[in-house]
């Protein structure tokens, strides 16, 4: 077959529909080409120290910078560990690697450190890889380049496809990754995702460069780079699927009940909480408040996948919330640290609305004259904030100042402080 890896690395930007076209307004439209096996074949799966060993050495020995993916089992397993790791590096070829076979890469992620990694959407790959003893100094995010560039298609099928005209096969993507042994068009589907992730990052980092917006992704790069792990979410059970429709505490003492029982659950057997029970079932249970065993199996999502001592397990978990006194019971709300709901300002605040509507349109306006989404030009929570209460006086060096401790990169307080200070200024005299 035809080496796609040396064509790709030969080509300049190419679009296929989806992609910003050139500056003369043309695109090119040749017909995309079927990527159907990796150049050098599928490796061999990586499941033991010996082989970890070679790899390691042999990517320390490569050159460039180095393709990383990392396959989940999500809606399967409990979590988000990653079940397989896939990476190319120009000199050491593609390697495919067992971290439940080889639960510490940390050796391999020493080998690469200081090597710039090339990740598609990082944010979700990250934290997996980070649990194994993985993580980058130096990283470029394929989506998020795209982003910034302008593509209004960042998946990486799109993003192959658009900008170095080949077809990946992605029927696999949402797998259970966990299987083992893995099915070998799984493993090609793997193999296939770090194939041309390099040369994407190259043609990638030619357009940002061309439209004047490399230093701007590299900034936010080394954001993600440097980022430290999210804090754990407080009360995760209030983020339950339909949890709008519970409005009375008791319910919510229910919701909060059976989530843990089923977190408890699901953690023991290694299953994704939705197998264990629906969030529907437990949105359902909550807004019936069951008397008893038998009339939790009259509801939707227990009677028929549940048996007699699920059933009362289930029921256990009712009951602790419904024998709970009012004190015990949750607050109807988490307590809000920043700005309250943009659809109250106008009530609490009706200046601050107007601010508030002035900096939307000033950024969106940005936004689309820059030619990416509003929300990677500035974060909408720090608008809002800035909004809600903003800077005294409003010039352009307290908004920089206050966009900086919000976090905002330099790039970013660059281009949107002087929308900011404008809409500061407009909103107020619309609202007064």
């Amino acid at each position: 077959m035809t080496d796609a890896h040396d064509t790709a690395a030969d080509s300049s930007l190419r679009t296929t529909g989806g992609a910003p076209p050139d500056d003369d307004g043309s695109s090119a439209t040749e017909a995309p080409i079927p990527l159907l096996e990796p150049h050098e074949g599928i490796p061999p799966v990586i499941a033991d120290e010996a082989a970890l060993a070679e790899v390691i050495a042999a990517f320390a020995a490569g050159t460039g910078p180095v393709a990383v993916d990392a396959e989940r089992a999500s809606g399967y397993r409990y979590g988000q560990r990653a079940y397989l790791v896939q990476l190319r590096r120009q000199g050491a070829g593609t390697a495919l690697i067992d971290p439940v076979a080889c639960p510490d890469l940390s050796a391999l992620g020493e080998a690469l450190s200081g090597v710039e990694w090339v990740l598609h959407a990082a944010t979700q790959d990250l934290p997996c890889l980070r649990e194994i003893g993985m993580l980058p100094t130096r990283l470029f995010d394929t989506e998020l380049a795209g982003r910034l560039a302008g593509f209004p298609r960042v998946g990486l099928g799109a993003m192959v496809e658009n900008v170095l005209g080949y077809v990946l096969e992605k029927g696999h993507s949402a797998v259970d990754w966990s299987t083992r042994p893995l099915p070998e068009p799984w493993l090609r589907y793997a193999a296939l995702d770090v194939e041309l992730l390099v040369d994407l990052r190259n043609a990638l980092e030619k357009e940002l460069d061309r439209q004047g917006k490399l230093e701007w992704a590299r900034q936010e790069f080394d954001a993600i780079a440097s980022a430290p792990p999210p804090e754990p979410r407080k009360d995760p059970w209030r983020r339950t699927s339909g949890m709008h429709k519970v409005r009375r505490r008791r319910q919510m003492a229910v919701v909060r009940e059976l989530w843990q029982t089923r977190d408890r659950i699901a953690r023991r057997r290694d299953l994704s909480p939705g197998k264990v029970l629906p969030d529907a079932a437990i949105v359902e249970a909550a807004l019936a408040l069951p008397a008893d065993a038998r009339a939790l199996a009259a509801l939707n999502g227990f009677g028929q996948r549940a048996g007699r001592r699920q059933l009362e397990q289930w029921q256990a978990a009712v009951d602790r919330a419904k024998a709970l006194s009012e004190s015990q019971l949750p607050q109807p709300g988490q307590p809000v640290t920043g700005p309250p709901p943009p659809r109250a300002w106008a009530d609490k605040d009706p200046v601050a609305a107007a601010r508030l509507s002035a900096a939307r349109a000033g950024v969106a306006a940005l936004a689309e004259r820059l030619n990416m989404p509003p929300e990677n030009l500035i974060a909408p929570d720090t608008v809002r904030r800035v909004c809600w209460e903003p800077p005294q006086p409003a010039d352009a060096r307290s908004v920089a100042a206050v966009l900086t401790e919000y976090g905002a990169r330099a790039w970013q307080v660059e281009q949107v402080t002087p929308v900011l200070v404008t809409a500061l200024a407009s909103g107020a005299d619309q609202g007064a």
